[in-house]
């Protein structure tokens, strides 16, 4: 069925509780990357077959994104897509080379390469297939948990165009940011009108939380992310939030920038409910910044998933007093990487469940 008025009904609404700070039995817990290639099943689906190519299959993401539900008691599924799509749809070609990651053939090099780029994205016409992906997930994940939407952010997606894929020091990206400024701010808000659409896109599919990730924060400097970045997040939440208020509806919506530390306290005051942390900040000093002002999502380090289960269920239970109960989805802090073992995922996934179910009783 590809209706958006008839989804089943939400089983498990823990995630979404948490994440507007309200009380939950447990906490809550899903991971980045848990449609990914450390599943088999992943694997043997994906096999032969072009990324992209997968990308644009409505029926593919949906398997992909159901896969992990049906080996762990996740609290919430992440459509699968890439942050990719973005400039894919503003004219840009990226192929997923094997080995090499996303590689974009022509990357721009100038300020006048910006002219290469389509002006006027129509949104549904060239990203239609990650909504039609998302309502077949919204009907076949049967209220299980909810399902989250999201986007890369601007300067993410400006630093992989420029760059022509992945970096060390993204120094090409950056070059702009200091010899093109404008240049730049005029990409940056290229790339946000996009996303804005791109996101408002995504609830009216089905999706039922969004998140965005600004990978690369943590290249950038605290000047340079305040000029930079954080303008953009913010507005893109914002404008975000207005449009679907219009509509007198509401999403959670999470922001991701990855080793941001200096920015913590300005990404709590950024209209997003909800700040995504890596492994490299402290639990109790993040609930201090941020001054319970927003939830927090995050951080136990991937690498951890190679500890035996026992020292696993140790980890967490520590994160998850750091934490504390309320207000807080627990998560990796960065993607699940290819080679580790989906046993142990299960054990960090119980792990959060057993300790937060305790820690609720006790208090």
């Amino acid at each position: 069925s590809d209706k958006t008025d008839d989804f089943p009904q939400l089983l498990n609404d823990t995630f979404l509780r948490a994440a507007r700070g309200e009380e939950t039995e447990h906490v809550p817990v899903w991971c980045m990357r848990q449609a990914g290639r450390y599943l088999p099943e992943f694997r043997e689906s994906r096999a032969g077959r072009d990324f992209f190519e997968t990308c644009r299959s409505p029926e593919a993401c949906c398997e992909l994104t159901l896969q992990p539900l049906r080996r762990f008691p996740f609290d919430a599924a992440i459509i699968f897509s890439d942050i990719l799509v973005i400039p894919q749809a503003l004219g840009m070609d990226v192929q997923m080379v094997q080995g090499k990651g996303p590689t974009f053939p022509e990357p721009l090099k100038e300020p006048e390469d910006l002219q290469r780029l389509q002006a006027k994205v129509d949104v549904e016409k060239e990203l239609g297939y990650v909504f039609r992906a998302i309502t077949l997930t919204r009907h076949k994940i049967e209220g299980k948990v909810p399902l989250i939407g999201f986007t890369g952010a601007p300067w993410t997606l400006m630093s992989y165009m420029i760059e022509g894929g992945g970096s060390n020091t993204h120094s090409k990206a950056k070059r702009w940011l200091y010899r093109h400024p404008e240049a730049s701010h005029m990409l940056l808000k290229m790339l946000t009108d996009v996303i804005v659409e791109y996101l408002l896109g995504q609830v009216a599919a089905g999706a039922q939380a969004l998140q965005v990730f600004e990978s690369h924060a943590g290249i950038l400097g605290p000047v340079e992310f305040k000029e930079f970045s954080l303008p953009y997040l913010r507005d893109i939440a914002r404008r975000v939030k207005d449009k679907l208020k219009e509509a007198g509806q509401d999403v959670p919506m999470i922001v991701f920038a990855k080793d941001a530390h200096y920015g913590l306290e300005d990404l709590s005051q950024s209209y997003y409910e909800v700040v995504g942390l890596d492994w490299t900040i402290d639990p109790r000093s993040a609930r201090e910044r941020t001054g319970g002002k927003v939830s927090l999502q995050g951080n136990m380090d991937p690498c951890a998933l190679y500890s035996p289960k026992e020292r696993i269920s140790d980890i967490v239970k520590k994160m998850v007093e750091g934490f504390g109960t309320r207000g807080y989805i627990a998560n990796l802090g960065h993607g699940l990487y290819p080679d580790m073992d989906p046993e142990n995922v299960g054990a960090f996934v119980e792990a959060v469940h057993q300790h937060s179910k305790q820690m609720n009783k006790r208090s």
